[in-house]
């Protein structure tokens, strides 16, 4: 009788090998990582934007900016002040794994990183299953989007850390219902951190950037960015 191969479970073994490998070099170096995830248009980078320009002059700060087809995001990165932007191009996968990011760690300068950002393929269903070697995964979810998208993918929601909810300023403008939207993640999730933002306005971002403050590494070149 032919052996059956589980081969999603195969895939995934060897993913989570390799994430467990970046995950271990990056700590050698103080560096946290997160893990963007979204669906598409929930404002990734917007946010890594928003960051980016409040933050680069006291927190060094790497980016992988994923996409399926283009380097649009990276380059608005770049046009924000990042230094160290790679873009990743799946070429049509729907999410990032491990592999990708362990081929394009080595072609990035990664000397005194205090953060690794990795923005994710705007999707809610694939990226939730693969480990990138990710301290954590924040989750963003917008005022545009039904507010009942973590019971639609709980996944995502029980395997992040933060839920970030972006696009506050709109909020009236449709049935979305900020209790609600806390309510369901924290039925699937208790323990998310919440943070409720605007991009667009910056209200709710100060909270956001004391919090990954508190997130950098402490060691003694802190405070000289080099």
């Amino acid at each position: 009788m032919a052996e059956k191969i589980d081969l999603r479970k195969k895939v995934l073994s060897e993913n989570d090998r390799l994430a467990a490998e970046i995950r271990q070099r990056l700590k050698s170096r103080d560096t946290v990582t997160f893990n963007l995830v979204s669906s598409p248009g929930s404002g990734k980078t917007s946010l890594l934007e928003r960051t980016l320009k409040a933050m680069k002059d006291e927190v060094r700060m790497a980016l992988i900016a994923g996409d399926v087809q283009t380097e649009n995001d990276a380059d608005r990165l770049v046009r924000a002040g990042g230094e160290r932007v790679k873009p990743l191009v799946t070429g049509g996968s729907c999410h990032l794994d491990a592999r990708m990011i362990a081929n394009v760690l080595p072609e990035m300068n990664l000397t005194n990183v205090d953060i690794l950002f990795i923005e994710n393929v705007g999707n809610l269903v694939c990226p939730s299953g693969f480990d990138l070697g990710e301290d954590m995964k924040v989750v963003l979810i917008s005022t545009t989007e039904g507010d009942d998208k973590p019971l639609k993918y709980p996944a995502m929601f029980r395997r992040s850390s933060v839920m970030v909810i972006n696009k506050i300023d709109l909020l009236g403008t449709s049935e979305f219902s900020i209790d609600t939207v806390r309510r369901n993640a924290l039925s699937i999730n208790p323990d998310l951190t919440i943070f409720e933002v605007s991009c667009r306005t910056g209200e709710g971002l100060d909270e956001w950037f004391n919090w990954l403050r508190q997130r950098v590494p402490e060691r003694a070149d802190a405070a000289v960015l080099t």
